[in-house]
């Protein structure tokens, strides 16, 4: 029976070298990096004692004879292996060998360090104290480089050494031997699987998830994401380079800068996947873009190049500058304007792909595309439409739009979808039951947030409204509003209410400033009430009742019958907002 794959000895001379000539397509060093140096630090530790760590899954590269680039990359050789498994791996062992540095997760570019004791064949990450101490040869980087002299770096080693501590024969000769045995690392031995280019890519799925000793799945934005660096290196650029930039704010040029969602590159890829393919499911696309015909199996290097081609159109519009901060004045329009309650991103990211199709392929008016997209978008973040299944439930929406032809049967299809989720029994019955938790990241509770910025309310017993206090960017010691609880928590437990459940309901929360909070402790409604309501009109005070969803006299209300109430009163609030967009 013939196998699926070939076991190949390399060590790691041979490995780095293949990576340096692009037989081995490890994607540029300049990738985010996630590994922590501590981990580095041990992997080579266990080089060094001789363990083993692990092998190398690639996966030979399918149609790449005579390939040309593909945009404006000047690549005229691709790589005949993909990296499935390894590559923090690999990408920690080529850049210690090489001297290079990393990209870590948040784009600072640094140097992997890591210090040598021969003495006691031990390595670590140096701090100031492993710094000045004689015993640490401070950068191993430093043995692999060209020309290095591998003696007379363990002479001045030892001479520096000597100014310190007594050194001995045999001491000498024991870090002689730490040394060339560190050094002769670049001929460890590694084995590598590597797949045959004629499996598909659920058989090396399935491979991976059965021999991976963690048991994690095979990401697949991870499989797109290398196909692009193989085929199309500056779109993967790009995308590296909208999420950097979306992490910091610039005063001299227009940024995706955001305080709603700094985005990673697998989540605009996704974006564009939708855009170009109206596919959520990320398991058809690497087959698309390997160049692979669905129907008969066969690759095809037109096909591949059609299909990257359309992709970078759709990358193109999803990066777009003033597209990206159009749809977020949507989200803002919807109450949304803070990632700190937004309860899942999938929301946004699925929410931008139907406002780029509004925008770019049925060409509705940007004003009611906006109007469009808020009301969207809240129904989704209420209901938690991409938050489980997310893939299933966008493949299922975006079907829905493969015969939509016109703007206007676009608007009426996302209206119609609206519309079936937001109903009356929605409103008069889910909603109420959704607030009954104590879970303070409920989707629930981050709508009635949104309602109240809708309503352009003030907090709870002030003067400013609750969008001002709670706009994103601010920073003090105390935040400007916090989560009070209307019956505290102590006068509740003297009153026999001990469950924290029952205590930390979201009905018994409402939003005021930090120094209110603090002056009403733990008093009793009907005792600090009268006191508050005395800063306003009786206009006023009516417009926070409601805002606040407060039952008339619910200071004197039975605990339970005011959660009760005090539910119905919330999903009015937010209905009635919903209704405002």
């Amino acid at each position: 029976m013939s196998t699926l794959f070939k076991d190949v000895k390399y060590n790691l001379n041979t490995l780095i070298q293949n990576i340096d000539l692009g037989t081995i397509g490890l994607p540029d060093i300049q990738r985010p990096f996630v590994w922590k140096d501590t981990k580095v630090r041990d992997l080579f530790d266990s080089l060094y004692r001789g363990y083993p760590v692990g092998y190398f899954l690639f996966w030979e590269n399918a149609n790449i004879e005579g390939v040309k680039g593909i945009g404006t990359d000047k690549k005229q050789k691709y790589p005949s292996l993909l990296i499935v498994d390894g590559q923090q791996r690999l990408t920690s062992l080529y850049a210690i060998l090489k001297g290079q540095e990393v990209v870590r997760e948040n784009y600072v570019k640094t140097k992997i360090v890591i210090a040598f004791n021969p003495l006691e064949e031990k390595f670590e990450v140096p701090d100031a104290a492993i710094r000045k101490n004689p015993r640490f040869y401070q950068n191993i980087s430093d043995l692999w480089q060209p020309n290095i002299n591998i003696f007379k770096v363990i002479i001045d080693f030892i001479s520096n050494l000597k100014k310190h501590i007594e050194v001995s024969d045999e001491l000498e000769m024991k870090i002689q031997e730490a040394f060339m045995r560190l050094k002769n690392l670049e001929n460890y031995p590694f084995s590598v699987l590597e797949l045959s280019h004629e499996i598909n890519e659920e058989q090396v799925a399935d491979v991976f998830v059965r021999i991976n000793s963690e048991g994690k799945a095979l990401n697949q934005a991870d499989f797109i994401l290398t196909l692009m660096s193989v085929f199309w290196d500056e779109g993967r650029t790009n995308l590296e380079n909208f999420c950097r930039d979306a992490r910091t704010p610039s005063t001299t040029q227009a940024t995706p800068f955001n305080y709603i969602i700094v985005p990673k590159p697998e989540q605009m890829l996704r974006v564009a996947v939708g855009l170009a393919f109206r596919r959520a499911r990320l398991q058809y696309i690497y087959s698309i873009l390997r160049g692979k015909d669905l129907e008969t199996g066969i690759f095809s290097e037109e096909r591949r190049t059609l299909q990257f081609e359309k992709l970078k159109d759709a990358q193109a519009q999803a990066l777009d500058i003033q597209h990206w901060h159009e749809f977020l004045k949507a989200l803002k329009q919807a109450g949304y304007n803070n990632e700190s309650y937004i309860s899942s991103n999938n929301n946004i990211l699925y929410s931008y792909v139907f406002f780029l199709l509004g925008r770019i392929d049925y060409k509705v008016d940007l004003f009611n595309l906006k109007k469009l997209i808020a009301k969207w978008f809240f129904m989704c973040a209420i209901t938690g439409r991409y938050t489980n299944s997310p893939e299933t439930s966008m493949e299922m929406d975006l079907a829905k739009f493969r015969t939509v032809k016109s703007a206007e049967d676009f608007v009426n299809a996302m209206n119609s979808i609206i519309d079936s989720q937001l109903t009356p029994d929605f409103w008069e019955v889910t909603l109420p039951m959704d607030l009954a938790t104590s879970s303070f990241r409920s989707p629930s509770l981050f709508a009635y947030y949104a309602a109240l910025n809708i309503h352009n309310a003030l907090g709870l017993f002030s003067k400013l409204q609750v969008k001002d206090l709670l706009e994103a960017g601010l920073r003090a010691n105390k935040s400007p509003l916090e989560r009070h609880h209307l019956f505290p928590k102590a006068w509740l437990t003297r009153n026999g209410i001990t469950e924290k459940r029952d205590i930390n309901q979201i009905a018994n929360f409402a939003l005021v400033e930090w120094s209110d909070n603090i002056a009403i402790n733990d008093k009793e409604p009907r005792a600090y009430l009268p006191i508050y309501e005395q800063r306003f009109s009786k206009e006023e005070f009516l417009n926070m009742r409601y805002w606040h969803a407060l039952p008339e006299n619910w200071q004197e209300m039975n605990y339970q019958e005011f959660l009760l109430e005090r539910r119905k009163l919330i999903a009015q609030v937010v209905k009635d907002a919903y209704y405002k967009l």
